[in-house]
């Protein structure tokens, strides 16, 4: 039988996607104009939205995003 490999997190979710859409962000305007700098800026969104939708689950009551 396999075991499941376990990794301990030191950063939290938050953290982590906060970062990559840091990374991306760098990362895209470095690019010129282009598909390739769309798509990294598309993920970084991405990120930036799931942390605000991490935020927002995390919050009492459960308030609609504004």
């Amino acid at each position: 039988m396999l075991t499941r490999r376990r990794y301990k997190q030191t950063r939290t979710l938050d953290q982590r996607l906060a970062e990559e859409a840091a990374r991306l962000r760098d990362e895209a305007r470095a690019l010129p104009p282009g598909r390739e700098r769309e798509i990294l800026l598309r993920k970084a969104r991405q990120d930036e939205t799931a942390v605000q939708i991490e935020a927002w689950l995390r919050s009492p009551g459960l308030r609609a995003p504004t």
